[in-house]
C-alpha cells in the first residue's frame, strides 16, 4: 500500500499559561514538537514535518512579544 501525504494549514489561539501546560505535559520545548508529539501520539504518523510559521514557537518567543508589547 502506498502512503498518503496530507499537507494541512493549522491556526489556533492559546493563552500563554496553556502553552506552559502543554509543552510541559509533553516535556517539549516548541511547539512544533509539541504538535509532532500529539498527532503522532493520535494517530501513529510514519513521518510528520511540522513547522510554525507566525507566531512564537518557544516559550521565550512569548516572552519576547510580551516584553515588546508592554514596551
Amino acid at each position: 500500500m502506498n502512503d498518503i501525504k496530507i499537507k494541512i494549514a493549522l491556526e489556533f489561539s492559546i493563552s500563554e499559561s496553556d502553552l506552559e501546560d502543554g509543552l510541559a505535559e509533553y516535556d517539549e520545548l516548541s511547539v512544533d514538537r509539541l504538535i509532532t508529539q500529539i498527532l503522532d501520539k493520535a494517530i501513529a504518523v510514519d513521518e510528520i514535518d511540522c513547522k510554525v510559521v507566525e507566531g512564537p514557537n518557544t516559550l521565550e518567543e512569548v516572552d519576547e512579544l510580551r516584553t515588546a508589547s508592554a514596551g
